[in-house]
Formats: structure tokens, C-alpha cells, sequence
């Protein structure tokens, strides 16, 4: 029997679900535009103010203004007309190297969505999803989407949890990123350690191209250089730090990953990998982080390890006992979750 308290309830949640939904397009907009940034610079305004300063229609802003308000991603005063863009939701939307901004987010949502036509048929096939094939710009999405967290916390607080790399950074060290993506985490580290060397890996070609230009635009091409290459075959040794950031979990053979991280490493030397947060039971997942996850592997992560060999799938919710079974696995011994945050956990192995 339905419980029409029950129901009510839970179309009140399917409203907010489709409210959220539909928000995706128009806060791209709204960040492709510049708009979030000029009322962040300039202050709460009128419609025809904002018109004319980020020059765009009056008639589509307005609409696209009420959204935002119904919203509650910006302030409307009806005594002034004029909206505003509340400093919690600057944190958000107008300011790029705050914690929680979130564009890329919204980035990545359209992209998943516009992946929808690939995924759904290999629900059937088993099949995966390579990469290279997927959808619209993730690459740039997911870029985007984890560029907030590593400006806050790879220099800050990942790298000084792990013993004795900050040390080893500083007097000059050699470092592989392996999954280097566009290349956001190389120019924070190699900006921040300019003694030491580091090697970007990935395995998607249009990526390393982004990332040796992101490298060349933040002048951190004198100490930085990037190559094709998978996880399993990337050719140097002797690294003092290898790190993985959110990638593990993404490739088909993480134990062949780990083997080969291990005999690249020095006998001292350190494997950072960083990982999506999640429990180790589905019940420990059931919140509103593990929701996006869960979201991202379907629809990316289980897709792009099933392409590849051996198609391990670990997913983005693989938790942290599973992850340690793949480390140790590769011929690691020590493995110690170093730190964390709300969304990740930083695990450090040694030989």
C-alpha cells in the first residue's frame, strides 16, 4: 500500500533531482559567458547592468537570471531589481582556485549524459568504453573537475603526509605522474619543487599534447615533460616519488600497474595514489558523494578499464581494503592511508 507521506516526500526529491538536472546547461552558460564572474567583481546589479557589462541579450539574461534565483545560486532584491552573487556562492561558481568551485562538475555531468549512447549498448555486450572514444570533452571535463582539489591540496597537504617526499622534492627528485591527464597536477608540483624533475605518462595522446601546452603557458617546461605511455610500459626508473591521481581504479590491469610502479621505483623510493573516497561496503557509499561516484564509474570509469586488458573494473567506489589488495598484489608491503579529505583518500605505498 502506498504511504502518501512516503510519496510526497520522494517527489519532492525527484523535483530537486530534476532541478539540479536542469541546471547543467545553464550554468555552463553561465560560466562559458563570464557571468558568475562579472557579479562577483562587480556586485549586485540589474538586468540590463549586467547586459551591458558582459555584453550578452538582456531578454536571455533575464530568464536565465530568474533560474539562477529560483535556484538559490544567486540573490534577487526585489525592492532594488538587482541580483547578486552571495559570497558562499562565489566559493562556488565565481572564484577558480576555491575549494569547492564547481563549473567543472557541471562540465562533467554533460559530458556523462552525452555518453549515454555508447554506455547503454555495452550494458548488453559487456563491452567497454575506451577512453579515446568517450564522449564529448571529458578529458577537459574531468581536467576541469579535479583541478579545484589538487590547487588546494597537493602541495599544501597530500605531498607533506607522505614520509620524507617533501624533503626529497626539495633537494631534487625524480617524479612520474602516471595518468597525468592535461597535466594540472605536474605544473602545481613542478612550480612548487623547481629542483626536481617530473615525467607526465598518459596514454591518451590529445591529452599529452594539453598537457605539454598547460606546462609551456605556467613556464614549467624547463622541469617537466610528458610522454605516451600506459601504466604498464612507461620507460624510465629510479623514481624517487610515482604518483597516480584518481586513475588506479580507471585502468584494466591495476596489479600489472602496481608491479611495474614498484620495479620503477628506488629501493627508498614512494607510490602515491590517490582515490576516490568510499567505504569498503556499498552501505558505507549510500550518501550524497558516493551518488556521484557511483554515477561517474558507470557511466565512465567501469567502461574505460572493460576496454582494456584484463578489465578489472574496480570502479570509483572500489574502497580502500580492495585497493590495498591490488598494492600488495603488485609487490608492495607497506601501505598506510596518509591522509584524506571529504572526497579523497591518499594512500602511500613502499616496497
Amino acid at each position: 500500500m502506498v504511504d502518501d507521506a512516503k510519496l510526497h516526500q520522494f517527489i519532492g526529491q525527484m523535483l530537486s533531482d530534476l532541478g539540479g538536472a536542469a541546471s547543467i546547461a545553464l550554468v555552463r552558460i553561465g560560466d562559458s559567458l563570464g557571468l558568475y564572474k562579472a557579479m562577483h567583481e562587480h556586485g549586485p546589479m540589474t538586468v540590463a547592468e549586467l547586459a551591458a557589462t558582459t555584453q550578452v541579450h538582456e531578454r536571455y539574461l533575464r530568464e536565465w537570471l530568474s533560474h539562477q534565483a529560483a535556484s538559490n545560486y544567486l540573490a534577487y532584491d526585489p525592492a532594488t531589481g538587482k541580483f547578486s552573487l552571495p559570497p558562499e556562492q562565489a566559493m562556488v561558481f565565481g572564484i577558480e582556485d576555491s575549494p569547492v568551485f564547481m563549473p567543472g562538475a557541471f562540465g562533467l555531468m554533460a559530458s556523462m549524459l552525452d555518453n549515454q549512447a555508447k554506455v547503454e549498448p555495452a550494458f548488453r555486450t559487456g563491452a567497454g568504453v575506451a577512453w579515446g572514444d568517450q564522449a564529448g570533452c571529458l578529458f577537459c571535463a574531468v581536467a576541469r573537475f579535479f583541478r579545484p582539489g589538487y590547487v588546494n591540496n597537493i602541495v599544501a597537504n597530500w605531498l607533506p603526509a607522505l614520509d620524507g617526499v617533501v624533503a626529497k622534492l626539495e633537494r631534487g627528485a625524480k617524479v612520474a605522474d602516471v595518468g597525468c591527464g592535461h597535466g594540472v597536477s605536474i605544473v602545481l608540483m613542478a612550480r612548487a619543487f623547481p629542483n626536481s624533475e617530473f615525467v607526465g605518462y598518459d596514454f591518451h595522446p590529445s591529452s599529452v599534447e594539453q598537457a605539454e601546452r598547460h606546462a609551456r603557458d605556467h613556464g614549467v617546461g624547463g622541469n617537466s615533460r610528458f610522454e605516451v605511455a600506459t601504466a604498464k610500459n612507461y620507460p624510465d626508473k629510479d623514481f624517487d616519488l610515482v604518483a597516480f591521481f584518481d586513475c588506479l581504479h580507471d585502468m584494466g590491469d591495476p596489479i600489472g600497474a602496481a608491479a611495474h610502479v614498484r620495479q620503477s621505483l628506488k629501493p627508498d623510493g614512494t607510490w602515491m595514489i590517490v582515490e576516490p573516497a568510499a567505504g569498503d561496503r556499498l552501505e558505507d557509499n549510500l550518501n550524497p558523494i558516493g551518488r556521484l561516484f557511483y554515477a561517474g564509474s558507470t557511466m565512465i570509469c567501469v567502461p574505460t578499464s572493460l576496454a582494456q586488458e584484463v578489465g578489472l573494473a574496480l570502479g570509483a567506489q572500489a574502497g580502500e581494503a580492495r585497493l590495498r589488495e591490488v598494492i600488495t598484489a603488485g609487490g608492495f608491503r607497506q601501505v598506510r592511508r596518509a591522509t584524506e579529505t571529504p572526497f579523497n583518500m591518499i594512500l602511500e605505498a613502499r616496497p
